[in-house]
């Protein structure tokens, strides 16, 4: 009993200090952790939040391509309606064109005196290309004009067409003349269209091609 009650309070500042270096532990253990835990934050911040020139950079380069994308759609859609306006309108060079050479290829006195088949070409450029149909487009009186020259081939002969028209009341063109002139020792003339007694009102201009 003596040697129990001796070694009582020994026992019992063992236990406190068993009990102290544990609580140490785990107050170590939740620094440890909470260490971690800030670490994983401050990292998570870093990495996501940007700073402000970097956005501002940001948003400029995006706008920026926003303005060229929106500039190229602008500029095609010029070119789809410029090239709409002159392969499809009543009113262009190119429809006046085939119109014309249409109505002078179903023409019997032009197919007889130029022979079967007959084409048609435009001036000859410096390329020794015939595409290039010569042609102006002008004013008078406040309507639109044009006028055209191109020329026609048959097996027999070639010729010259010349023709002009005029904007109408109701907007469109129409032929104020055209003729054709075959290159053949008599140099005949076939009128196709007359219409200049519909439009006396009007002043000659002579207007070279």
């Amino acid at each position: 009993m003596t040697f129990m009650k001796f070694m009582n309070p020994i026992f019992r500042y063992r236990s406190q200090i068993l009990s102290n270096n544990l609580f140490c532990q785990q107050i170590r253990t939740c620094k440890t952790r909470q260490s971690a835990v800030t670490k994983s934050v401050k990292t998570e911040v870093d990495t996501n939040v940007k700073p402000i020139g970097e956005k501002v950079k940001e948003t400029t380069k995006t706008a920026s391509y926003l303005g060229i994308i929106l500039l190229g759609v602008g500029v095609t859609g010029t070119l789809f309606y410029a090239v709409f306006h002159e392969l499809f309108s009543s009113k262009s060079p190119n429809n006046v064109y085939s119109q014309a050479v249409e109505r002078c290829k179903s023409d019997v006195r032009v197919q007889d005196k130029l022979g079967l088949p007959i084409s048609a070409f435009g001036a000859e450029t410096s390329r020794r290309r015939r595409q290039h149909v010569s042609h102006i487009i002008f004013q008078r009186e406040g309507r639109q004009c044009i006028r055209m020259k191109f020329y026609l081939k048959g097996s027999f002969h070639q010729g010259t067409v010349q023709l002009e028209m005029i904007q109408n009341d109701s907007g469109n063109y129409e032929y104020r003349y055209m003729f054709i002139q075959v290159d053949d020792l008599l140099q005949t003339t076939f009128i196709l269209e007359d219409n200049r007694d519909k439009f006396t009102s009007a002043p000659q201009l002579e207007l070279s091609l």
